[in-house]
């Protein structure tokens, strides 16, 4: 019995790969073993024609194409956790419109599930060609900290791109916590996992609205969601200040009963003083940022609002 695809597709800003992106696709549906393609773009508040495309590939294949509009920018883990809740599929995959994500890859995920019963089929890039080189070296620093700090395992060059049985998606679905990083979220669930590598690819069209910054403060995220090793090593700085401070005025005593002179130098008190107050605003810089997940989820805002679908 044939079963149904749902292929969820962020997109933000991507008017010129959306129609590329619905024609390499069709070109792979004769590969999928006769299962049926449905499409679930989700705009995430373009501010270009994205919609518009959209709106134009649902009129020209109203069986098979379907959106959901968002009122604004909500972020691309808004955008997955939106598609994944409208799938209707037997097996859902999540794709990037850009096709840096190989689609030939599909028929392959495809027979993992059924032929060799995984649960989760996803790809990793076994290189970064293309990406300027800051941006490789911090990328593999994030996945070496975070696999170190941790309980949960993400591998390097793991991509959002997979194809997930109706139960995992269900499962990653249930999790509708505010602050996301689907990454360790499709970790997190377990279920008997294959992945398939594949050499960086180039974008079709367009340019990435992936900045450095961006990147950096997802990787934060992804941090604070999967570990609380920053609050451990806050507290170790801060046991660290008080024992040194400790030495320090023990030195200061037995230096004043031997000599009878006290410390001279403003300058080494003030660098001391920078020194604790640094140390003391990195840890409350920490410490905020989980009182802010904390906060954030406390409102319990929704995570995404949606304008118009079909």
């Amino acid at each position: 019995m044939n079963k149904l695809i749902s292929l969820v597709v962020p997109c933000f800003n991507e008017q010129e790969t959306v129609p590329l992106f619905y024609k390499a696709l069709e070109k792979v549906k004769p590969q999928l073993r006769g299962n049926e393609l449905e499409y679930i773009f989700i705009d995430d508040g373009s501010r270009d024609d994205t919609l518009k495309e959209l709106k134009d590939l649902q009129q020209e294949d109203p069986e098979h194409v379907h959106y959901v509009s968002f009122s604004r920018n909500f972020g691309k883990e808004a955008a997955l956790y939106a598609g994944l809740s409208y799938s209707t599929g037997d097996y859902v995959a999540v794709m990037d419109v850009d096709l840096q994500d190989p689609p030939e890859q599909l028929a392959e995920m495809l027979a993992g599930i059924e032929d060799e019963g995984y649960d989760v089929v996803g790809t990793r890039r076994t290189d970064r060609s293309g990406e300027p080189p800051i941006r490789s070296f911090f990328s593999n620093m994030f996945y070496k900290i975070i696999n170190k700090i941790s309980n949960t395992p993400i591998l390097d060059g793991v991509r959002d791109y997979r194809l997930m049985t109706r139960q995992v998606v269900d499962s990653i679905i249930k999790l509708s916590e505010y602050n996301r990083f689907s990454k360790g979220l499709f970790s997190w669930v377990g279920f008997k996992t294959k992945y398939l590598e594949y050499q960086n690819r180039d974008r079709v069209a367009g340019n990435t609205s992936w900045s450095f910054w961006k990147l950096f403060k997802y990787s934060l995220d992804g941090i604070v969601n999967f570990s609380d090793a920053p609050l451990s090593l806050a507290s170790f700085v801060g046991l660290f200040s008080f024992i040194g401070s400790c030495i320090a005025m023990f030195f200061i005593i037995i230096r004043k009963l031997i000599y009878g002179g006290s410390v001279d130098g403003w300058a080494s008190i003030v660098t001391i003083v920078l020194l604790v107050g640094g140390m003391q605003l990195f840890c409350l810089g920490i410490v905020g940022k989980y009182i802010a997940n904390i906060y954030l989820e406390a409102k319990h805002r929704p995570i995404y609002i949606v304008r118009e679908k079909k």
